[in-house]
């Protein structure tokens, strides 16, 4: 079985990567700076580089452990989610999300991350998902707290981004 398949959820569908989505997430996350200010990497920064990026979510879309997903509404992408750095022997991934500014502070994330954290444990038996964030960047907190992911460790002064450093917060979900 495929890892990345279509989900579709209240207003959004999870789908595959297309090569046109290439630009889309250059022009709304590689030319956003915001969307880089606290993770400090950025696989869509060129056209290139995005373009490359999504051939290889495409390349391995028939890896039942590889988890890419376009996000779309309304037909339209509007972000990315993946699991990333499968472990079978623990049974473990983490997750990271990216969603347009354009729709912030709407519940996407949430929405999303909620729905990808019951497929990987429900369907796909990952015990545990790991993320994390920034301390300051409070809207991921706030979708990984929402969807039930546990803080489970603080890392002081563990990353170094575009000259500033933050506390790096651990959360886990671990399935039913």
């Amino acid at each position: 079985m495929k890892g990345t398949i279509r989900i579709k959820t209240e207003r959004f569908i999870l789908r595959e990567h297309k090569i046109e989505d290439a630009e889309h997430l250059y022009n709304h996350l590689g030319t956003d700076e915001r969307m880089i200010e606290f993770s400090g990497w950025n696989p869509y920064a060129t056209p290139e580089s995005a373009r490359e990026t999504v051939q290889d979510f495409i390349d391995r879309g028939d890896d039942e452990n590889f988890y890419g997903w376009a996000v779309e509404h309304n037909s339209e992408i509007i972000g990315t989610v993946g699991a990333y750095d499968y472990d079978p022997e623990e049974s473990s991934a983490e997750v990271g999300i990216s969603i347009f500014r354009t729709h912030w502070g709407k519940g996407c994330a949430s929405e999303v991350l909620r729905t990808v954290l019951r497929y990987l444990t429900e369907q796909r038996n990952v015990k545990i998902v790991r993320a994390w964030c920034a301390k300051d960047n409070i809207g991921s907190r706030k979708a990984m707290e929402k969807c039930r992911m546990k803080l489970v460790s603080i890392e002081k002064d563990a990353l170094s981004i575009n000259g500033h450093i933050f506390d790096r917060l651990n959360y886990e979900y671990r399935g039913i």
